[in-house]
């Protein structure tokens, strides 16, 4: 399968025994590209992931990945991949420098010592041992583990899982780094925040299918557009905005594509009634929105991938 793709997938499935884990899925991942896969937990994700870096072999399909078939187990496609996952085991009583120094020694081609260093932002740590190192910083020698051999392609599995705020916006800029660096990352994440702020493009997996696809802004412009939400003495709201209103938490929520003039509408409607909207706001969509829309109403099985070797990913 001839591609200019950094990733192209056609068909994928993958079945263990009766049950279908995916069923028939496409992806095209551009070079240089932010992609994020997300999706509830037994989608099909970490099976799809596994499928694309060789861990695990497909039922059907095509898959193409850097011009290889991940499925041959070549040495030559490992050797321009790099992955990281949630946790990797390090010795505790080496430094940060031993242990890249270490993984860099696996590659015929490995990035320089101090760049990926430099990159992951662990300088000020570069000799310091493992087991003293904070959580953000061990996930970043992770990182650095992933970078090592100086891959075009790089799988983030949950990159800032357990953080705080303040380490997942730093975590954030290491990932705009990478793709600065001409890195394709195929990133997988729950934090919608997180795909909608780094990929350039999303795809939504949910029971073994592609649900949704395309650049945040896309997707988010889908759903609804904008959010009018506020606090209401349950009066009735006039035609158009009744239809469009449900009630979440006791605030009704309205959707909609042409925001001024429902507000307009609303607002209108509050003074003849003389009363207030209460903790009224405006705010747009979310991909967190589109992802519990398309995912809400599906069937949520915790058990799709039971049994399977997990190697410290989270299903």
């Amino acid at each position: 399968m001839a591609t200019d793709l950094a990733i192209d997938v056609r068909g994928l499935r993958k079945a263990y025994g009766p049950v279908e884990a995916v069923r028939g899925i496409d992806l095209r991942v551009a070079p240089g590209e932010i992609f994020a896969l997300i999706g509830p937990n037994g989608a099909g994700k970490t099976t799809t992931v596994e499928i694309l870096e060789g861990f695990r072999s497909r039922s059907s399909g095509e898959v193409n990945v850097l011009g290889h078939d991940p499925a041959r187990n070549e040495r030559a496609y490992k050797e321009r991949i790099g992955i990281v996952l949630q946790s990797t085991a390090m010795d505790p009583y080496l430094n940060v420098e031993e242990v890249i120094d270490l993984f860099r020694g696996y590659y015929p081609h490995p990035r320089p010592l101090d760049e990926v260093i430099d990159v992951v932002g662990l300088t000020e740590q570069r000799r310091t041992l493992v087991r003293r190192l904070s959580g953000g910083q061990q996930r970043r020698l992770d990182v650095a583990i992933g970078l090592a051999g100086d891959p075009e392609l790089v799988f983030l599995d949950e990159p800032t899982t357990g953080f705080d705020p303040s380490a997942r916006r730093a975590a954030w800029s290491m990932v705009r780094n990478l793709q600065s660096m001409g890195k394709t990352v195929f990133l997988t994440t729950h934090y919608m925040d997180e795909a909608q702020e780094l990929a350039g493009r999303v795809a939504l997996i949910n029971e073994g299918l592609i649900v949704a696809e395309g650049r945040p802004d896309e997707l988010t412009s889908q759903s609804g557009g904008t959010l009018i939400t506020f606090r209401s003495d349950g009066a009735e709201l006039p035609g158009e905005l009744q239809s469009a209103a449900r009630t979440e938490n006791g605030r009704v929520v309205i959707e909609t594509r042409e925001p001024t003039q429902a507000l307009h509408q609303l607002t209108a409607w509050a003074i003849e009634r003389n009363t207030e909207l209460t903790d009224l706001s405006v705010t747009r969509s979310t991909l967190e929105d589109v992802y519990l829309a398309l995912t809400s109403t599906a069937k949520q099985s915790e058990n799709v991938e039971i049994g399977l070797p997990k190697r410290g990913r989270r299903r």
